[in-house]
C-alpha cells in the first residue's frame, strides 16, 4: 500500500498538479470557451505554451499531468519537448479493454485503457463527478440508483487503467444530499473503487460536488483538512489531492494544508471572457508551490 510522501521527509515529498481541460476545446461560436486556438491545435498549443515555464520546477517533488479530451491527445503528445515536465493524461477509460487472444478492440464509441496507453498518455482520471453524474443518470434511466454500482463500475475501469501501465487519479466527493453522511459515502467509494487493487500509482482527488458550481460558498480549509485526514487514515496514507479547483483565491489555503498533495486545475478566469489561460494556469501554480 502507498505510504504517505512525508514519511519520505521534505527532500522526498511529491506534490501533484493536474489539469483537467474538460471540453474547453468548444469554440465561443459553438458555446463553449476556447478562444485560445482552433481544434486541430488547440492540445498541442497548450502543452507548448506551458511545457517550458514548468521546467523550473524539481520534477522530484512536483508532477504536472494535463487531462485532455480524447480528439487532442496525439496533438498534446506531439508538442511535447524534449525533457518536458509534462504528462498527457486521457480523462477516462473504458471498463474492459483488448487483449492478446482475446476482445482485438469490439468498443465502439469507448476508449479502452489500451488505446490511451498507445496513444502516449501516462495517466487517466477516472471517477470526476461529471463522470459519476453520466453513470448514476444511466443507471436511473433503468430505474435504478445503486451508489455502489457506480463505484463497481469506476472499480472496473481502475482495474484496466493499471493492468495498462497508467497512473490514475481516482476522485470521491460527496453531494449537498450525501454530505450529512459524507463519511459513509466517501467509505463506500474509496472501498468499493479501490477494492483489491493495488494503490502504488493511484492519488486521490477529493471534490466537495456540494460546494462546486456559481452561487455556492465553497468549502473551507477545515473541512478540506477534516477530509484529507479521513481519506489518509481509511487508505494508509495515500496521496490526496484537492479536486474541487485549485485557483489564484485559495493556492496559499490549500498549500497551508500538510495534508493535501496538490490541486486539480480547470478553468482560471471565472469572469469576463471565462475560460482556461496557459498563463493564467501558470500563475496559479506558482502561487500553490511558491507560498
Amino acid at each position: 500500500m502507498k505510504k504517505d510522501n512525508r514519511a519520505r521527509g521534505n527532500e522526498g515529498y511529491m506534490k501533484h498538479i493536474y489539469l483537467n481541460l474538460k471540453r474547453f476545446d468548444v469554440p465561443t461560436d459553438f458555446g463553449g470557451v476556447n478562444r485560445l486556438a482552433p481544434i486541430p491545435e488547440w492540445g498541442g498549443h497548450i502543452v507548448a505554451h506551458t511545457q517550458e515555464q514548468l521546467k523550473k520546477y524539481d520534477p522530484a517533488q512536483v508532477e504536472f499531468i494535463q487531462f485532455f479530451p480524447e480528439v487532442h491527445l496525439l496533438n498534446a503528445v506531439a508538442a511535447l519537448s524534449d525533457g518536458s515536465p509534462v504528462q498527457i493524461g486521457s480523462q477516462g477509460v473504458y471498463r474492459d479493454n483488448t487483449a492478446p487472444g482475446g476482445n482485438f478492440g469490439a468498443f465502439t464509441t469507448n476508449r479502452p485503457a489500451s488505446i490511451v496507453k498507445a496513444l502516449g498518455c501516462e495517466a487517466v482520471l477516472i471517477g470526476h463527478c461529471e463522470e459519476r453524474n453520466d453513470k448514476k443518470g444511466i443507471l436511473a434511466e433503468a430505474g435504478v440508483s445503486d451508489a455502489s454500482a457506480v463505484n463497481r463500475l469506476l472499480n472496473k475501469e481502475i482495474r484496466c487503467a493499471i493492468d495498462a501501465g497508467l497512473k490514475v487519479v481516482y476522485c470521491i466527493g460527496e453531494t449537498q444530499e450525501e454530505q450529512p453522511e459524507w463519511e459513509k459515502v466517501l467509505g463506500e467509494q474509496l472501498d468499493t473503487g479501490l477494492l483489491d487493487i493495488n494503490k502504488e500509482n493511484i492519488v486521490i482527488a477529493y471534490e466537495p460536488v456540494w460546494s462546486i458550481g456559481p452561487g455556492k460558498t465553497p468549502a473551507g480549509k477545515e473541512y478540506i483538512t477534516k477530509i484529507a485526514q479521513f481519506v489518509k487514515e481509511k487508505t494508509g496514507g495515500m496521496d490526496v489531492v484537492y479536486g474541487g479547483g485549485l485557483k489564484a483565491d485559495n493556492a496559499a489555503m490549500l498549500a497551508s494544508i500538510e495534508e493535501i498533495d496538490g490541486g486539480l486545475i480547470a478553468l482560471t478566469r471565472f469572469q469576463g471572457e471565462i475560460g482556461f489561460y496557459p498563463d493564467e494556469y501558470l500563475e496559479i501554480i506558482r502561487l500553490y508551490l511558491e507560498v
